[in-house]
Order: C-alpha cells, then structure tokens, then sequence
C-alpha cells in the first residue's frame, strides 16, 4: 500500500486504533510502503502529531529527520533489556515508534511486554515492597574532561546527553525533570531521583509497573544474558553471559553501588535483594512477545503500559525511532 493510502487509512480509523492501542500496549503495521526516516516521520504523525526531539535518556543516538532517530547506536552484541522509555523521568513519552529498514538474517529482535500483566504476576512479597518503597535511580556520567576509560556500561557523556557543557545549563536541565545533581571529581556527574514503582495507566487506570529497575539494577545484564543465552544458544551469548557474570561479581567487590554507572536501590538507599531483581526477569521473560522484524514494518507502543527491548545480534541492521511528548 502506498504512503498517503496508510495515512489514509489512520485517519478513517482513529478511534480503532486507539482502542487496540490501549487493549493490546503494541500495534505493528507491516506490508505498507515505509521505508526511510521521512516517510517513517510522516506515519509517526499520522498516528500522534506531538512529536519531540528532546532526549534524556541513555543510550546513545544519532538524529536521521526532525523527529526520527537510530535507535540505539549499542554495539550489536549488546542486549537493552525491557523498559518503558524514560520510565525513570517525569517526562516519559506516551507513545513510542519504531520502524525497521534494515531487519537482520537472525536475532536482533525488538520485543515488547505488558507491564500491567508483569505487576500483576510478580510475588505479593516482591510487589509489596517495591510499591511500599520505592526506588532511587543512581546514574554516573563521564563528562568532556574525564580520562578515557573502558566500562562496559558507561554510555554517552553528561554533555551529550544535556547537549551543553555548561554545568549550569546541565544542572537546570536537571532540575526540571526531578534529578539532583553530584559534580565528581575528572569531570563527573551522579544524577539522582527517586520514584514509585508503579503509576496508574492515564486511560484504564490498572496500575503498570513503571520504573527501570531490570535495566538500572547493577545485576541486571548477567540475569538478562542468562535468559538471552537460553534463546540464543550460541557461542557468542554464552561468552557475554561469561563476562557480564564475572565483571558484575568484581564490580560488586570493588565499587561502591552508589558509584556503578547505573544502578537503582529503594527509595530510601537500601539495596534490593538480588533475587527479587532475579525474580522481577524471570516474570519479563514469561510475558515477553518476540517478532522479527520485516524491512518496513513499524510498531507503535503505548509507553504507559508496555515496555520494548533488543535482543543481541550480528551483521547489519537498522531501526529507527520517534516519540511523543507526555
């Protein structure tokens, strides 16, 4: 089908596909004529006219339009464990685009997850403490004068992600979403917040679970590694899994928690036992949907219920992303 037949085809049914929108969590249209950043941008509107371009989130990436981005430009090998964008800031978006130019021969996937059915399935234990404490979101960035290192898990520096070098800037940016600022010695900076668990869904009022826990955890990528070399069963996952376990053991020895580049406690600055952080991704995987991606095909998430990811892969791929306000 042609470009202007899809928008079309959205305009005469609105209240059909917000109605799936909020049923479903994701929608993935696939088989229409999209190809590229403008032609993505264009769908993006159709289905939400209040795009943005402001990005306070972690992982790094490169503008392709107005509004549309890469994805993530993550080395390949890297799994994003499930997540809704910006869960951790105030200003999370409502919805979320992604669209496939590039699928790869295997793997690679972006797969989503019903946050709602996630609370509902967690342990009582588990849910009850997260909801009763909260939790506290602890990132450490690297800034323009901090000497070159290599961590794993560092991401894009302070300046990067608040587009200023100016720390005064920085710290106003900050400040509108909630996050206190630590200037560090060599140029770094600890952002800080902290946050409920969970938040009400703004249309269906069932509560989601809502924060980046599985994601900002220093444990979580050997847990999600373990669950990934389960699918995968390659060579390579199971070197990562080797990795991932034996760095987060040394990290945990020799750096302070509240020093790791991301990690996230309660509320009150007390640790999560890392088996609720284990049980939390045993309960995402049960519920995770796995599609491969088709060249063309666009998947739009309702972001107060539904999380997204990306499995590991190799060789080429490309995936672009837009957003909406909140």
């Amino acid at each position: 089908a042609a470009l202007p037949a899809l928008r079309e085809w959205i305009a005469s049914n609105r209240s059909e596909i917000e109605r799936a929108w909020v049923q479903h969590g994701a929608l993935r249209f696939r088989g229409f004529a999209v190809l590229g950043p403008e032609q993505f941008e264009q769908v993006a509107l159709a289905l939400e006219p209040d795009l943005k371009n402001d990005y306070l989130g972690t992982s790094p990436r490169n503008a392709m339009s107005r509004y549309v981005f890469s994805a993530s430009e993550l080395p390949g090998a890297y799994p994003i464990s499930q997540h809704i964008e910006m869960s951790f800031l105030p200003s999370a978006p409502r919805k979320l685009f992604f669209h496939c130019t590039v699928p790869t021969a295997q793997d690679g996937e972006t797969p989503t997850v019903d946050y709602r059915a996630v609370l509902r399935d967690l342990d009582p234990e588990v849910r009850a403490a997260f909801e009763q404490r909260g939790v506290k979101n602890i990132r450490n960035y690297n800034g323009p004068a901090t000497p070159k290192g290599l961590d794993l898990w560092k991401l894009k520096r302070w300046d990067e992600m608040f587009q200023t070098t100016d720390r005064a800037v920085a710290e106003r940016k900050a400040a509108e979403q909630g996050l206190t600022c630590e200037w560090l010695a060599q140029d770094r900076l600890r952002l800080t917040n902290t946050q409920p668990a969970t938040r009400l869904h703004p249309v269906t009022g069932e509560p989601v679970w809502f924060n980046h826990t599985q994601v900002f955890h220093m444990a979580s990528a050997a847990i999600e590694y373990r669950h990934i070399l389960r699918r995968q069963r390659s060579a390579r996952a199971a070197f990562y899994t080797a990795l991932t376990s034996s760095l987060t053991a040394l990290k945990r020895v020799f750096t302070a928690p509240h020093n790791h580049a991301l990690h996230v406690t309660y509320a009150d600055g007390a640790e999560i036992p890392l088996q609720y952080v284990e049980h939390l991704l045993d309960i995402i995987w049960k519920h995770l949907v796995i599609e491969p991606w088709q060249q063309g095909d666009v998947l739009a998430i309702d972001n107060r219920s539904t999380g997204h990811g990306r499995l590991p892969y190799h060789g080429p791929r490309e995936v672009l992303v837009a957003w909406t306000g909140t």
